[in-house]
């Protein structure tokens, strides 16, 4: 069963179960890199808000032997879980002064991202967009976010400058950066110790949420204390839009190496809408900025 009858098939059949109170229909929706995902909506006819269950991976189950009679208990369940205790009034979103102390920013790909760049509020920096958002509160919804978009900023009353000076604020507050040493990061995902000896000189910067924490490139204090540690200038890798890796720029291999593997690792560890830059960057120790290198 390929994948558009299989998502015809879930959706008749999710119907079935959740009777006439409900709404069930498909979208589609842009992710980021113009990343295209299909969603199923299940929506109550008295409830304005749902959440969109993403089917692609619910399918790679069905290919890898899930029976469909699972994966719709799997979408109900989903449903359910994510709805229970929600009510949730968007009304205050309305408000600036309600919102601004959850507006953020994230780094993503310019090229990729040239339809969403359309509408929504940004700066370029290098080959990258700074874009905005608001995070959800925990309590409310996990870490779901909502992108700023032009309409957002025009119906607040503010402009692009504004919305990232009380994103930057909120960044050094709310998003912490974070720096850990290879080292540290295996310990922390393993929980094996690595020898002083086999110590890896590779770093991980991102933010204490350890979510769009490539983006504390722009406010990083860590990076210049780093470069003044190990006395060079340093590499940086765009890992993804999550993290990015720090690299002393020793001259032992070539730029080119390190290009190559962002290629490879962009191509075959990170999802596609999760993708930053296929570029290199470096932190100048003298100049203490962050340039593009071109190879």
């Amino acid at each position: 069963m390929d994948f558009n009858v299989f998502t015809e098939n879930i959706v008749d059949l999710v119907s079935k179960r959740m009777g006439k109170a409900y709404e069930i229909r498909v979208t589609k929706v842009t992710k980021n890199n113009d990343v295209e995902l299909t969603g199923i909506v299940v929506m109550a006819k008295s409830d304005n808000i749902s959440p969109t269950i993403y089917l692609e991976g619910i399918y790679q189950e069905y290919l890898e032997g899930a029976a469909i009679a699972a994966l719709v208990n799997k979408i109900i369940s989903i449903y359910e879980d994510q709805m229970r205790d929600i009510n949730l009034d968007m009304e205050f979103f309305r408000d600036f002064e309600k919102v601004k102390s959850r507006i953020f920013y994230k780094l993503i790909n310019f090229d990729k991202n040239r339809r969403l760049l359309e509408d929504v509020p940004y700066f370029k920096w290098h080959d990258l967009a700074i874009v905005f958002y608001y995070a959800m509160e925990e309590e409310l919804v996990g870490k779901a976010s909502i992108t700023i978009h032009t309409n957002h900023m025009t119906m607040w009353g503010q402009s692009v400058d504004s919305l990232y000076r009380t994103a930057q604020q909120n960044m050094r507050e709310g998003m912490p950066e974070l720096l850990l040493s290879m080292r540290e990061l295996l310990v922390e995902m393993t929980g094996i110790a690595l020898e002083e000896e086999d110590e890896i000189p590779m770093y991980v910067l991102t933010n204490r949420e350890k979510i769009f924490g490539a983006a504390a490139l722009l406010y990083s204090k860590e990076l210049k204390l780093l470069a003044e540690r190990m006395g060079c200038d340093l590499l940086i890798l765009p890992s993804s839009i999550h993290e990015v890796l720090l690299i002393p720029d020793d001259h032992r291999k070539g730029y080119d190496f390190y290009v190559k593997m962002v290629d490879e690792v962009n191509r075959t560890q990170v999802e596609p809408e999760e993708v930053l830059s296929y570029r290199l960057y470096r932190y100048s120790r003298k100049r203490a900025e962050i340039e593009e290198i071109f190879s």
